[in-house]
């Protein structure tokens, strides 16, 4: 609260307008949903109206440059998937911004954990069966994601490693691009969201091998952890944040925070997210900063180690 006088110091006290959401996905993911639940939710909290402004493509580049270039004044936010973002520097040539430095961490709204899944067509129960079958291929077997750099390609190449054996890439636009191939069992495997996966786990067309949370999820309870099927190195989790461009004022963003945190806390908003398979987060500021950070640390050591390109 004591920051409260510094945003309404000047001519006019923040926000005095409408706030601007940047999704950097098409409508009707996870993404789109856990943003627009913030946006509505901030925009009671505030009085003013937040708007949505759905901004796909180039693997959310397009949306991350334009918050970028955005006045930092709070007026401005994105709602993101963090996963990709951390990589980006380490994967991909030619950005027009830095995202370690030019975005500015907000809140931390929810994880999803990933679920390795297979489709009926492999004839494995658990990752111990699936490792023992794909080491007996001729051919190694392949795994969709959606897209080079994406979670689900990252989650596969971590999982790969850790199980030692070898599987081929095969990326698609996005994660429903992939599931005809998958469930027709053109590639042998996925690591997606929780919330991408419960449809077709609950009419049989995909079965779960393992969650890469560090605990059993309440979506998928009778579904193993990574750890409890052998395979402690391999977890992934996709988490979703709130962001604004570099220099928005301490003040605005620890309000924005406090805000957003009021929405998460709120029963109906909770469970819009534990029926989408995720888990909300919450949080400081800093403590989203330090997650943000240590990913980007990992991931870029992981990068590093397995010599992951460009295919």
């Amino acid at each position: 609260m004591a920051l409260l006088p510094c945003i309404a110091a000047g001519e006019d006290a923040y926000p005095s307008r409408g706030i601007r959401m940047v999704i950097d996905t098409s409508p009707g993911g996870v993404t789109d949903l856990f943003g627009r639940l913030m946006a509505e939710g901030l925009a009671q909290k505030l009085g003013q109206p937040v708007v949505v402004d759905n901004k796909p493509g180039a693997s959310g580049n397009l949306a991350i440059d334009f918050l970028v270039r955005a006045a930092a004044d709070g007026y401005t936010l994105m709602t993101a998937s963090g996963g990709g973002m951390v990589v980006k520097p380490f994967l991909e040539k030619g950005l027009t911004f830095d995202v370690m430095n030019d975005i500015a961490p907000v809140f931390n709204i929810a994880e999803t954990a990933h679920i390795l899944v297979v489709p009926p067509t492999v004839p494995a129960k658990d990752v111990g069966e699936f490792i023992a079958y794909a080491k007996t291929q001729p051919k190694p077997l392949a795994y969709g994601s959606a897209g080079f750099g994406s979670p689900p390609h990252l989650s596969m190449e971590l999982f790969a490693q850790a199980a030692g054996i070898r599987m081929v890439h095969v990326p698609y636009k996005g994660v429903g691009g992939a599931m005809p191939d998958l469930l027709a069992g053109r590639v042998q495997a996925m690591s997606m969201a929780l919330g991408s996966a419960r449809p077709y786990l609950k009419n049989a067309q995909l079965r779960p091998l393992a969650t890469g949370a560090s605990h059993r999820i309440a979506g998928l309870p009778d579904v193993p952890t990574s750890a409890e099927a052998g395979l402690p190195r391999w977890q992934m989790s996709a988490w979703f944040g709130v962001f604004a461009p570099r220099g928005t004022p301490a003040a605005i963003v620890s309000l924005l925070n406090q805000k957003l945190q009021q929405v998460l806390d709120e029963p109906k908003v909770k469970s819009r997210l534990f029926d989408a398979g995720a888990e909300p987060i919450g949080g400081s500021v800093e403590a989203f900063a330090e997650r943000f950070r240590a990913d980007h640390r990992m991931w870029g050591d992981f990068i590093r180690e397995t010599g992951i390109r460009q295919e």
